[in-house]
């Protein structure tokens, strides 16, 4: 980092969680549970994709994709944020703090990306049928996912420059149980940092947005073909391979509008912290939930392998 040698800061301060002293230990283990679980579904989900056959389509490959992200998205803040609900010492080193925000906006992104291929893949199916297997080939697919991997690391790359390029020379707490960039950006001082604060704006309101309208642009065609359907049966059919897909993206930018959207008020750094909790917790914890329940071949995928597992006679 090109400011590292102008910074008087040598270490952060998290105390996201601090205002809570009493519910630290019931946090602790609430999000430890929904940590193991977010790990333990998205390997389930690897897993039976690895061994089912069947699910060997780019649509479950851009799947397991997307839980390899958010296993490394959760890795990259929660183990760090469940050691400090056990621990009266919340200081983070400068370039610890500049790595973990550097990977959970590389992987965060990443998982933004992969969403908006999920909806492309969905789009050529439905609309282009015909076409998939051309469109959709496994050298196309793995350029897809490729590129989506390199378009996050290229987003975690320019907000962490951006960031740590600014000089901190005042108070080094953090309010926030992250390296979150609104908190950091108030402990910065110099001439640029306005100007930072709105590029870095600019640049992540930029790359969701437009995710989230080509994926927009996708469904609309999707709902089109789907209409033109003419049994009930069949457009319920294409429909469903899409609810699964369509619920995460929901869940997701539901969660990124309100952290990256709403207003900034003197007292939004507090709510950040809880918002916080929603994106970096709740929405990993519902991912795998949201994909095992609603698509049929991986949960039909899922009772097979396990009742192989158990019950090997019967199958």
């Amino acid at each position: 980092m090109l400011g590292l040698n102008y910074t008087f800061v040598s270490e952060f301060i998290l105390i996201g969680f601090s205002t809570f002293p009493h519910l630290q230990l019931m946090f602790f283990l609430l999000f430890l549970l929904m940590y193991l679980f977010t790990l333990l579904g998205n390997l389930l989900i690897m897993t039976t994709i690895w061994s089912e056959h069947s699910l060997h389509t780019p649509m479950y490959l851009f799947l397991c994709a997307l839980s390899i992200s958010e296993i490394f998205y959760t890795f990259a803040i929660i183990p760090r944020m469940l050691a400090d609900l056990l621990s009266t010492l919340h200081s983070i080193a400068f370039l610890a703090c500049a790595s973990q925000m550097f990977f959970s906006f590389t992987f965060g992104f990443t998982h933004s990306f992969l969403l908006t291929v999920m909806g492309y893949d969905r789009y050529v199916a439905i609309c282009h049928p015909l076409r998939y297997n051309v469109l959709m080939s496994p050298r196309g697919c793995a350029c897809l996912v490729t590129w989506s991997w390199v378009g996050g690391s290229f987003m975690g790359t320019v907000v962490t420059t951006a960031i740590f390029n600014l000089t901190f020379c005042g108070p080094n707490e953090i309010h926030h149980f992250a390296c979150h960039v609104p908190p950091l950006l108030k402990l910065a001082c110099g001439e640029n940092v306005l100007e930072v604060a709105k590029g870095v704006g600019i640049v992540c309101i930029t790359a969701l947005l437009g995710c989230f309208l080509l994926i927009l642009l996708s469904y609309a065609f999707i709902v089109v073909t789907i209409l033109k359907i003419p049994s009930a049966e069949g457009r319920h059919k294409a429909f469903s391979t899409c609810a699964s897909h369509l619920t995460v993206v929901v869940v997701h930018y539901g969660f990124a509008s309100v952290i990256y959207l709403k207003p900034k008020g003197p007292k939004s750094l507090e709510g950040d912290t809880l918002m916080g909790i929603t994106y970096t917790v709740l929405t990993p914890f519902l991912s795998p939930i949201i994909f095992s329940l609603r698509n049929k071949e991986l949960k039909n995928a899922m009772k097979k392998i396990f009742l192989s597992k158990l019950y090997p006679e019967k199958i």
